[in-house]
């Protein structure tokens, strides 16, 4: 199940990654620039969802596709947080939470797969809720603008991504509590 239909859209947001970085590379009016990157963001950040929705509804659920589907979504939160950083919209001690929890929990992920205990790291409601406001925040942070004359974006999306960043904490102590017990099991 390599060339699905959702996992077609699974690879096209981590195709998105140079499209959305490269924006900054033309030499646009930087509120170009900021309106461009936003949408390539939201398009590609929604195919996390309808991908998920489409392979359940087509019957094309597959073990590939629940590997692509995070990984993808690490990639992309992962490089914004990066232009975001280079710009001067996040501060780098978000962009380090954020990027090492990514890079921790994957890591932690995979050794409790090889241990057979994967079970006690699956995903739960604080890392939907994490991933959700990140999702929020760096469209916001990417606009850096007033949206519809009024909502200034870059408070809102730093209020929004400390918010992230607390939540990523949150939800990486839970996971390393959760593997505690079988990390400790396996030491013996």
């Amino acid at each position: 199940m390599f060339l699905t239909i959702p996992t077609l859209l699974t690879w096209a947001r981590i195709a998105a990654i140079p499209l959305i970085v490269g924006v900054f590379y033309v030499a646009w009016p930087p509120a170009t620039r900021n309106l461009v990157a936003t949408t390539l963001f939201v398009l590609f950040a929604l195919t996390d969802w309808f991908d998920g929705w489409l392979a359940r509804k087509l019957g094309q659920t597959s073990a590939f596709g629940a590997f692509l589907d995070p990984v993808a979504d690490k990639f992309l939160v992962s490089a914004s947080v990066i232009v975001l950083l280079h710009l001067g919209r996040v501060d780098a001690f978000v962009a380090l939470i954020i990027i090492g929890r990514e890079i921790a929990i994957s890591a932690l992920r995979e050794w409790m797969a090889q241990i057979g205990a994967s079970r006690s790291v699956a995903v739960h409601v604080v890392g939907k809720a994490k991933t959700m406001v990140q999702m929020i925040a760096i469209p916001f942070l990417l606009y850096d603008g007033r949206l519809l004359g009024v909502v200034d974006t870059r408070a809102w999306g730093t209020v929004l991504i400390w918010l992230a960043a607390v939540l990523t904490i949150w939800s990486m102590a839970y996971y390393l509590r959760k593997a505690i017990p079988e990390i400790r099991a396996r030491a013996r």
